[in-house]
């Protein structure tokens, strides 16, 4: 197994509002909306907005999971596994080429933040970790940058 972890990233909403979004997934149907915001689209390169369009819009979300278009290698989908309230939500892999395991972790930062990190742990060999360990280090950033664009509200 290989562990990536993302920085640490500040949300300005509190850690109960977090948890809920996050811990029923079909809350986070509203990433499709966000791709209409002026300052989400700033940081999309303009030649690949059509292509993050589509991937967001294939998106499919219930309660407990999430599925994500992937390319060439399909849909990757992730399930909720454990909810440990206000402080984590743990996922899994159940259709994906390579097993991982993923989790975001919350801590509060005064009455109207929080922090979340987000962590995965994937079941790399040797050689795929040569091939694919720099993309799931940058790749975890990125997820947390997008959780924490996220309207909480």
């Amino acid at each position: 197994m290989a562990k990536y972890e993302s920085q640490i990233k500040q949300v300005p909403y509190s850690q109960s509002a977090v948890y809920a979004k996050l811990a029923d997934l079909t809350n986070l149907a509203v990433i499709k909306e966000r791709l209409d915001d002026p300052n989400v689209q700033a940081q999309i390169p303009a030649d690949k907005m059509g292509e993050v369009r589509n991937a967001v819009n294939q998106m499919e979300f219930t309660a407990d999971t999430v599925s994500v278009p992937a390319g060439p290698i399909g849909t990757i989908a992730v399930q909720i596994v454990d909810r440990e309230p206000e402080k984590c939500v743990k996922f899994t892999s159940t259709n994906s080429p390579v097993g991982f395991k993923l989790w975001v972790q919350m801590l509060p930062m005064g009455d109207t933040g929080c922090k979340i990190k987000v962590t995965i742990d994937a079941d790399l060999n040797f050689f795929m970790k040569q091939m694919v360990g720099s993309h799931l280090e940058k790749g975890v950033d990125k997820f947390a940058d997008m959780l924490a664009m996220i309207p909480y509200e």
